[in-house]
């Protein structure tokens, strides 16, 4: 099982800190945030792994990650995603490192300490994707599900102004290789992106898609406000 972070954008949320570095190299607690999903992905038992990135720092995560052994990595590569076409249009990048398996995708921001080993060896038995949901107070922020009467997955509605539920997708998804074939079939949104929301309705509507919850805790640190939360948590897990 190989694993893909995206670490790309140009994180205009968070000006001027990122005026001068990617967002993703800035420190949550005290260490780069791109550590943490690293770590993630390794404890789940994942040591291939790609990073895509892109903006004018990119050279900066060969610096601090060289080839990746440190974080016990068997291989590290990088990928180049030129201006800020969305998610979708940064896994299409991941089509030759990743081949014909299956892998893990992880928002280079997204910081939890729940174990996801046991969600992979799930999604290792089922294929298709799967997704990893958590309960949040802010869910017009993110994809939010909607559930059937049998708590089954229905639809998967982005941003939307009055969320069903609270329960979102994170940054984490777990794929087989036709998620490529997927993303070529994919238009632009309104936000001029491709949505990694289609792609998971895609799934949805095939019957291909499994959904998980994180049992711990987790953030995105894509903000002020959630990386100071991002190292508030990490700080009370000490």
């Amino acid at each position: 099982m190989k694993g893909v972070i995206l670490a790309g954008g140009l994180g205009t949320r968070m000006r001027p800190l990122t005026k001068v570095t990617n967002k993703h190299l800035l420190p949550v607690n005290d260490l780069p945030m791109i550590f943490y999903p690293i770590r993630t992905l390794v404890k789940a038992g994942i040591t291939d792994l790609l990073i895509v990135t892109g903006g004018n720092d990119s050279g900066d995560f060969l610096k601090l990650l060289g080839n990746g052994s440190e974080f016990g990595l068997s291989s590290l590569y990088y990928a180049y995603q030129e201006g800020e076409g969305g998610i979708a249009e940064a896994l299409k990048l991941a089509e030759r490192f990743v081949g014909s398996g299956k892998f893990v995708v992880m928002l280079g921001d997204n910081i939890t300490n729940s174990d996801i080993a046991g969600e992979v060896e799930e999604f290792k038995k089922l294929g298709g994707a799967r997704i990893l949901l958590h309960r949040v107070e802010d869910p017009c922020r993110f994809g939010v599900v909607t559930f059937g009467k049998k708590m089954e997955i229905v639809k998967i509605t982005e941003k939307p102004k009055n969320p069903d539920t609270n329960y979102i997708v994170t940054g984490i998804y777990m794929y087989d290789a036709n998620v490529f074939d997927i993303t070529r079939t994919l238009s632009p949104s309104g936000r001029g992106e491709l949505e990694i929301t289609d792609v998971n309705n895609a799934y949805l509507k095939k019957g291909k898609l499994s959904y998980g919850k994180i049992d711990g805790w987790w953030t995105d640190a894509g903000t002020f406000e959630t990386l100071r939360y991002a190292t508030e948590k990490i700080r009370g897990d000490g």
